[in-house]
């Protein structure tokens, strides 16, 4: 914990790093402004709450997490995990889960988790990320086109057919400043320009849309200000408040109806299983962040200390009205590629953001709703990772094909928490059926190419070679094959590969050893580490002239069942 800030206070910092990080800082601040209101507004609260997010979260997981360079924030990746939480329970609802899922965070960084996060397989997270991407692009077309929807609430299939029936209303005012966003997005992404294309894509959809409602009679776009409305202590106003992040109890803020959400053992068991799905998709994105990251900028990061940093984050950001953060990829590379080296880049974005909060509200009102829609879809395609779908389709095995499709199917048709407690489960029978398959059991020089070992073997002995760990997956199938030995008297179990044995190996070994004990077979185990060894004589197989013997060696053994057999 900490361990971040403890080596940067350590490492000799010059000016010149001081300057660098500072420039980092402010260009990922351009970049995050307009994506935390969007995100937010995605989530389905005011955009406030997502540069809440993005100015706590910024500071506090910089100063506690495991990477240098992360830039936290609220990421795409969460919406359709929040935006359902947010119509069932309202924002304290939604404050309350981040909260559970920062400690569950924590907890999975004292656990040391981190490496075994990691190796979560690759169509699983494309899988999840795919089905956001679609998730969120469906979301955004009401806006984009100004369909008149009243919500789009329900099932998938329920909003498609929303969606559908709605076409008819398409509102050509907001249809053509969100067509027109989404164009200059889309042509400036091309550009070998170092302005963000979403910059310059929001500010010229504003000015269009201020132009157009100066000189085009009734002509009129939702925007940030005339979407949105706060009451702060008294003070009532339209768009974004301009105050900085004010600390408030999670459950004294409003449920779905409008009153205190309250704090019970009832409502922290209903959010529990969304809190769940925030912390596992939380801990994946920030990892996965933190290894694009090492590989953009030669750095190393440490991954549980990173899950702590997030959870301590996320148990922060809730009493300033934060929504649930994690580490964002596309900033996190914005800043690597603009210099940034420490956490200092990202504690400038953050203030960088509270600044904007204070001065620039005013002009962030003029956005207009459609091109924040449209600012959204290009984050969906990006998140769709389409290429890399595709690619899982074309050459994956089958077993990774399923795994996809139905992570991905999970993700849009039921929702995430779902898809999330599916999708590990996946991940973990896909590892152990792999590891079953790398360890096993053979007969030695059974491809038919005599081993100078054995060529000299008595036909009445055998040797058979057992590779890799032996657990509950892979333990049964490899040593039933003993069983079925006959006209043997002597066994060479050639264990030297073996890296471990679980308690359901050695029962099977302690079964195996009495089936030969039975049959009045000689069982050598040769070349097992002590420490197993150890494992073997508490369960009881131990050594028994005639019966079963230990040795170091493979020339060893072979010696012993010579002199044996004699």
């Amino acid at each position: 914990m900490f361990s971040v800030f403890t080596k940067m206070i350590k490492t000799k910092i010059t000016l010149a790093d001081i300057q660098v990080n500072v420039l980092a800082g402010l260009t990922v601040g351009v970049i995050a402004l307009p994506l935390s209101m969007g995100l937010a507004i995605a989530s389905g609260v005011a955009p406030q709450h997502g540069l809440y997010t993005a100015i706590i979260a910024g500071i506090i997981i910089a100063l506690t997490g495991g990477s240098k360079v992360n830039i936290s924030g609220p990421t795409a990746a969460f919406v359709v995990i929040l935006l359902p939480i947010v119509q069932q329970f309202g924002l304290g609802g939604l404050l309350m889960s981040g909260f559970l899922a920062g400690i569950i965070l924590v907890l999975l960084g004292l656990a040391r988790l981190g490496r075994l996060i990691q190796i979560v397989p690759y169509p699983v997270t494309i899988g999840f990320t795919a089905g956001i991407g679609v998730v969120i692009a469906v979301l955004q077309i009401k806006d984009l086109l100004g369909l008149d929807i009243i919500s789009l609430d329900g099932e998938f299939n329920e909003k498609i057919i929303s969606i559908v029936t709605a076409l008819p209303t398409v509102d050509w005012q907001e249809s053509s400043i969100g067509l027109i966003t989404l164009a200059i997005l889309i042509f400036w992404n091309r550009l070998p320009s170092k302005i963000p294309a979403h910059l310059v894509a929001l500010t010229l959809g504003s000015i269009l849309a201020w132009l157009a409602s100066s000189v085009i009679t009734d002509f009129s776009v939702a925007t940030i200000d005339t979407r949105f409305h706060y009451d702060l202590n008294g003070i009532i106003g339209n768009g974004i408040p301009p105050f900085m992040p004010t600390f408030a109890w999670p459950w004294d803020l409003p449920d779905a109806d409008g009153n205190p959400i309250g704090l019970s053992l009832s409502l922290v068991r209903s959010l529990f299983g969304d809190a769940i799905a925030i912390a596992i998709l939380g801990a994946l994105e920030s990892l996965l962040c933190a290894v694009v990251a090492d590989g953009l900028s030669g750095k190393k990061h440490n991954p549980d200390d990173e899950l702590i940093g997030q959870g301590i984050g996320n148990m922060i950001v809730p009493f300033f009205g934060g929504l649930p953060a994690t580490a964002a990829i596309a900033r996190t590379a914005a800043n690597v590629r603009a210099g940034g080296t420490l956490p200092l880049a990202s504690i400038v974005h953050a203030f960088f953001i509270l600044l904007a909060i204070l001065t620039l509200t005013p002009l962030l009102a003029y956005i207009p709703m459609a091109s924040m829609a449209a600012l959204l879809l290009m984050v969906a395609w990006h998140m769709s990772e389409y290429k890399h779908f595709m690619r899982i389709i074309k050459v994956a095995p089958t077993s990774d094909k399923l795994t996809l499709l139905t992570c991905f199917s999970l993700t849009v048709l039921i929702d995430m928490e779902v898809a999330v407690a599916v999708g590990m489960s996946l991940a973990a029978v896909l590892f152990i059926k792999r590891t079953v398959e790398l360890s096993g059991i053979r007969l030695s020089d059974s491809d038919g190419v005599e081993h100078p070992r054995t060529k000299d073997l008595p036909a009445e002995v055998v040797i058979y070679d057992i590779d890799g760990p032996m657990f509950f997956g892979s333990a049964q199938k490899a040593l039933s094959t003993l069983t079925e030995i006959q006209e043997i008297k002597i066994v060479i179990l050639n264990m030297s590969h073996v890296t471990m044995l679980d308690m359901t190996a050695m029962v099977a070994m302690e079964s195996v050893f009495e089936n030969f004990k039975h049959r009045n077979i000689l069982l050598i185990i040769n070349g097992l580490n002590a420490r197993m060894l150890v494992k073997l004589r508490k369960v009881g197989i131990s050594k028994e002239t005639g019966l079963l013997q230990y040795t170091n060696t493979l020339d060893e053994a072979i010696t012993l069942s010579k002199k044996e057999l004699n």
